[in-house]
């Protein structure tokens, strides 16, 4: 009966949860996120230390970076549209919140965050905005995530709840992915030998932001919505 009560109190954002519950609720899928991106990249520098050099690891993380980047802007988006949809209609309000709330936590867990741990780690590390400098790439991620929040959050409604866990699941995981390859193509090539802080650092990049960008945000802003609309 507990462990029901803990999922369902995860799953139902309908009494109000402070932001310190939500994130308590959703810190063991950051934990087993960033576990697995750790484990992504160790195969990965293995790989990399065996048939090339810290070079070819630097190349081979900004590509991955970018493409998890990328796909975490779609699923950031498709996030954000469905927890805002169960509790406003406002399709544009919707759209304005969620685009907003993609740019600004995206940027601050993909790279923001990696960056500032590079630097505590003492690492010489370099900054980089993919909003800022590759827009182009970045709109069709925003448009693709915008229809399917629309469609997930409108016109999937037996299937809210799955959905929610199951888009922040993927969400989670894949900006896992996106920290962990930026904080290695930008500087920190020798991750390994500070995994434990590295560790702890990612925990941090992702749970704040994807929390706060899946749930506490669209919440908050549909539900001032629909008071301003009566009022």
């Amino acid at each position: 009966m507990k462990k029901n009560a803990c999922s369902d109190h995860c799953l139902d954002h309908s009494h109000g949860q402070s932001i310190v519950s939500e994130l308590i609720c959703h810190l063991p899928y950051s934990i087993f996120s960033v576990a697995l991106s750790l484990f992504i990249l160790s195969f990965t520098t293995y790989l990399t230390c065996h048939i090339g050099s810290s070079v070819v690891l630097c190349n081979g993380a900004g590509i991955l970076f970018h493409s998890f980047h990328f796909m975490h802007i779609a699923f950031a988006m498709t996030g954000t549209l469905i927890a805002f949809f169960k509790y406003s209609k406002n399709t544009a309000y919707g759209i304005v919140t969620s685009v907003f709330t993609t740019m600004i936590f995206c940027t601050l867990s993909d790279a923001v965050l990696p960056y500032l741990g590079g630097l505590l780690l003492g690492v010489k590390m370099h900054f980089h905005l993919c909003f800022l400098s590759e827009l182009r790439n970045v709109l069709p991620f925003l448009f693709v995530g915008a229809i399917n929040g629309i469609i997930l959050g409108k016109y999937h409604k037996k299937s809210s709840a799955f959905n929610s866990v199951f888009s922040h699941f993927l969400h989670i995981l894949i900006s896992s992915l996106a920290s962990t390859f930026y904080l290695v193509s930008h500087g920190m090539v020798q991750w390994y030998s500070s995994i434990g802080m590295v560790f702890l650092f990612l925990i941090v990049a992702v749970v704040i932001p994807c929390t706060l960008s899946d749930i506490v945000v669209p919440i908050a802003a549909a539900r001032a919505g629909k008071k301003n609309e009566r009022n």
